[in-house]
């Protein structure tokens, strides 16, 4: 993962701006490979104790026939009710993949399913809309291409009132996003990106007023606005010609405000579904600012609020104590709000959150790198961001990770080592008194570590 120079160290011009140069590259290299993991497997929305009311789990695969006349029940049976049920036996015969083959097959399928989605009866339309939910969730691309002249209804629907309903279109958008370049090319002039960005924007404030504290602490009712980033997270993946788009409208700033409101929310109530929100959210921020768009317009200054960091770590507090396994997405939010930003470096510092990052070394090693990465980020800025970090407290967590096994720990701590030899005038010396030439020895012999070894154990001896 790191390219490491061969023989000495020596503090020139060059070799800083080498050493710059390369982190450049290997972050950039980083932010690419992850973002193209972010979130691009579907999701399936389906209400378990709906399921079990309905009798179980058990799916029927259905036949021509019996699509065809549970089709006609929906459209023109005597009583809501029937023709609801007609629905219900429907959705649960999609679930089923040669279902949901046979019925895009069928002449006049869709068009009968975005007729009961349009109509004036609310339990039809969600019922229709969860058919097609059922559909969006196939792993052929034709069953979501068939979906097609949905597509601008889900879409009308996001403004909607009914938070249930918003919800389910959400995610039908997020999975047919997925499946389809087809869909992908009709969503775009079909205006997706204003719309995602217009659900975003009702989030802020969604919390603050006393009037909606209720909605916080009444899980899943919030879930819509998770759904959003649920949904936005594939689209950005798959829409990036437009995330240009989504941030000169702001969705930086706003994903910022709601990062605040978030950051209250966790704050003041112990529900355990928050993390389904506040996961989306900053996935998305992390992603929107890996996009060249994000430079351009000046992402990291939108967001350039000390209380943008505050936030942060109390939602990392947050996932400590709660989903330690969503740690590393506020960490990645974190390593790529200080990568090319020395204001947020000094508020790191300022704010006095170099102790609280460097306990979180302990909860795994995926966490150390991220961790270490963001120290990284901070000790490239050069001798002043360096001088506030070391020695402190980072001297004997250093040596502590650098007799771990893992060798992306201890590969990042040699970089973090090889920029503080740099930038900070003794630390090579108060490295060797605390026998840090034995820690260098454990990993001799590793082939990936070899290089950057050697060079520290280099300069260390000889300055």
């Amino acid at each position: 993962m790191w390219s490491g120079r061969r023989g000495l160290l020596r503090s020139s011009g060059c070799g800083v701006e080498e050493l710059r140069c390369r982190r450049r590259e290997r972050e950039a290299a980083l932010r690419k490979a992850r973002r193209e993991q972010q979130l691009v497997s579907k999701r399936l929305l389906r209400d378990e104790a709906t399921e079990e009311a309905e009798g179980g789990c058990v799916v029927v695969i259905l036949g021509e026939a019996e699509i065809q006349e549970f089709l006609r029940l929906a459209q023109r049976g005597t009583e809501e009710k029937e023709r609801e049920r007609a629905l219900v036996s429907l959705r649960r015969g999609l679930q089923h993949p040669e279902t949901q083959q046979t019925f895009i097959r069928l002449e006049g399928s869709i068009r009968t399913l975005v007729g009961l989605l349009t109509s004036n009866q609310a339990l039809l339309q969600l019922e229709a809309a969860r058919c097609l939910h059922e559909l969006s969730h196939s792993e052929q691309s034709a069953v979501a291409e068939a979906c097609l002249p949905a597509t601008s209804y889900l879409l009308t629907y996001l403004s909607g009132h009914s938070s249930d309903f918003i919800e389910l279109c959400l995610y039908t958008l997020g999975n047919l996003i997925v499946e389809s370049e087809a869909v992908r090319r009709q969503l775009l002039p079909q205006g997706i990106v204003p719309a995602l960005a217009a659900c975003i924007q009702l989030g802020p404030g969604l919390y603050s007023p006393p009037a909606h504290t209720a909605t916080v602490t009444a899980w899943p009712k919030a879930e819509p606005w998770g759904s959003c980033g649920v949904c936005l997270v594939p689209s950005l993946h798959h829409l990036q010609v437009n995330n240009a788009l989504l941030i000169t409208q702001g969705a930086l700033t706003t994903l910022g405000l709601l990062l605040l409101d978030l950051a209250a929310a966790v704050q003041r109530t112990e529900d355990a579904g928050l993390e389904l929100l506040v996961c989306p959210v900053v996935r998305c921020l992390s992603n929107l600012l890996t996009e060249a768009a994000a430079e351009t317009v000046g992402g990291p200054m939108q967001l350039r609020d000390e209380r943008v960091l505050a936030a942060l770590f109390i939602l990392l507090q947050f996932f400590l104590h709660k989903q330690p396994s969503l740690l590393p997405e506020g960490l990645w939010l974190l390593n790529n709000l200080t990568a090319n930003s020395p204001s947020f470096c000094t508020s790191l510092i300022s704010l006095d959150l170099i102790e609280p990052l460097l306990h979180l070394l302990s909860v795994s090693n995926v966490v150390s790198v991220l961790v270490l990465t963001v120290l990284c980020n901070i000790a490239e800025k050069g001798p002043a961001y360096c001088q506030h970090l070391w020695p402190g407290l980072l001297l004997p967590t250093l040596l502590d990770t650098l007799a771990l096994s893992d060798t992306e720990v201890v590969g990042q701590s040699l970089e973090l080592l090889q920029l503080l030899f740099l930038y900070q005038p003794g630390a090579a010396q108060a490295f060797l008194q605390q026998s840090g030439l034995q820690a260098l020895q454990r990993h001799e012999e590793v082939a990936q570590l070899q290089d950057r070894v050697h060079a520290l154990q280099q300069t260390a001896l000889h300055g």
